[in-house]
């Protein structure tokens, strides 16, 4: 299979289990015992096990590879998935919080990073816009499928004596075995050099290979540091970091307020969960036709205008989700903003590949992740306040107007572009005979 095909396929196996759990991850502790604070506070610990080990995972993959980081993931993805499927208490589900935390750690790069460097191997300096605004249709359809998977499951409930929300858990699981195994026999890479002159056999060769692993991880605090200084002094890349700043408080208007603004407008909670499970697989689905249009755009107007425009549109949804006065128009707000959503993100990590180099890709990858969750912890309890002291409509409003004015911060990449077209033009991604 080429690396184009693969990336794909893995990006499939990799979200549609998660679509299957997207709609109850937070159902499933409920019915258990667990109070919606407790609950809730579950997505903190993942979220703080994530910003704590970004940096130290990708800069580990640029050190040892990304192959063995992607199996390392898959196995954490199966551990955090068994456990959460049995976890009865506030501590078993804590457990499983923190194990989702790594894996989303582990996962959050080596296999864009792979792809990328697979291009390059034989394209140097490749833009690879069109393969991510692929991958985002391919990520969008797979847990939209996956979530209407779930609602059939749950609704078939064919084990009286287990919970219903149960049994879409269990199926995750086992696809994430499944995941695990398709890593291990279609990611190959070049081994490290240090591990290639190991040349002797059985138990020897063993031990030889796993020192020369661990003298490979060693180096990672190098690769985090050199991703450092290359945001110290590349402003173009700087610049891109920042973006994520202003991004995040869109997506709190559009993930967290939304539902909150639904239940406004339903009369209830009960109401506005009820809507919620379609509403999400629909949007989940524009999410990946936003994908798909966003490599038509960026072939045609370039690929630091289409990121400006896309933050700029979705930015601008989430104020119109704010001023909305109709469940049915906010619904359609919805829809239109996370498809936008999902037209900004392949643009956004074409502009990142720019900047990176091999020796740090997914350090690179990490640290824009890592200033992403940052910044959502930061914005969802500020726009909570506003909501909760004024109005969820003021808070919506502030967070998209917010949001807009980090077009600014793409302005280095806009310039870095156009000196890119003055110079001898790169040879093309080989997608289309790679798909042939």
């Amino acid at each position: 299979m080429t690396p184009q095909r693969v990336f794909l396929l893995l990006t499939a196996t990799r979200w549609f289990p998660v679509g299957l759990v997207v709609s109850v991850t937070t159902l499933l502790p409920i019915e258990r015992g667990l109070s919606v604070g407790q609950t809730l506070t579950l997505a903190s610990v993942m979220g703080l096990v994530v910003f704590a080990l970004e940096l130290p995972t990708g800069g580990t993959a640029d050190a040892v590879g990304r192959r063995p980081m992607l199996v390392a993931a898959a196995v954490a993805q199966v551990l955090a998935a068994t456990t959460f499927l049995l976890a009865q208490t506030v501590w078993a589900f804590v457990v499983a919080a923190a194990l989702t935390g790594l894996f989303r750690a582990l996962d959050s790069g080596p296999l864009e990073a792979w792809f990328v460097d697979a291009v390059h191997a034989e394209h140097p300096g490749a833009d690879v816009d069109r393969t991510l605004a692929h991958q985002g249709t391919v990520l969008g359809a797979s847990i939209a499928l996956g979530a209407l998977v779930s609602g059939g499951l749950v609704w078939w409930h064919p084990f009286p004596a287990w919970s219903a929300l149960a049994l879409p858990y269990a199926a995750y699981c086992v696809l994430a075995v499944a995941h695990l195994v398709m890593v291990v026999l279609l990611v190959s890479e070049p081994r490290p050099t240090q591990v290639e002159a190991v040349e002797t056999r059985g138990l020897r060769r063993w031990r030889a290979g796993w020192r020369a692993t661990a003298d490979a991880a060693r180096q990672a605090p190098a690769s985090i540091a050199s991703g450092l200084r290359l945001a110290r002094d590349n402003r173009v890349l700087r610049g891109l970091l920042l973006v994520e700043i202003f991004a995040a408080a869109a997506m709190v208007v559009f993930e967290s307020l939304q539902p909150v603004r639904l239940a406004e407008l339903l009369g209830g909670e009960a109401q506005a969960g009820a809507v919620m499970g379609p509403v999400a697989s629909v949007g989940w689905g524009v999410f990946a036709l936003g994908a798909a249009l966003c490599g038509v755009a960026s072939r045609r107007f370039g690929v630091a205008r289409t990121a400006m425009a896309a933050r700029v549109l979705n930015g601008l949804g989430a104020v119109w989700m704010g001023l909305t006065g109709g469940p049915v128009m906010l619904v359609v707000a919805y829809l239109v903003t996370y498809g936008l959503h999902g037209s900004s993100g392949p643009s956004y990590n074409a502009l990142l590949h720019r900047e990176a180099r091999r020796d740090n890709r997914s350090t690179v990858l990490s640290m824009a992740s890592m200033v992403g969750f940052a910044s959502y912890a930061v914005a969802s309890p500020a726009l909570g306040w506003v909501a909760q002291t004024t109005s969820t409509t003021l808070a919506m409003v502030l967070g998209g107007g917010f949001s807009v004015l980090g077009v600014l911060c793409f302005v280095p990449a806009l310039r870095a572009e156009r000196q890119r077209a003055r110079q001898a033009p790169v040879a093309p991604v080989p997608e289309d005979a790679a798909a042939a």
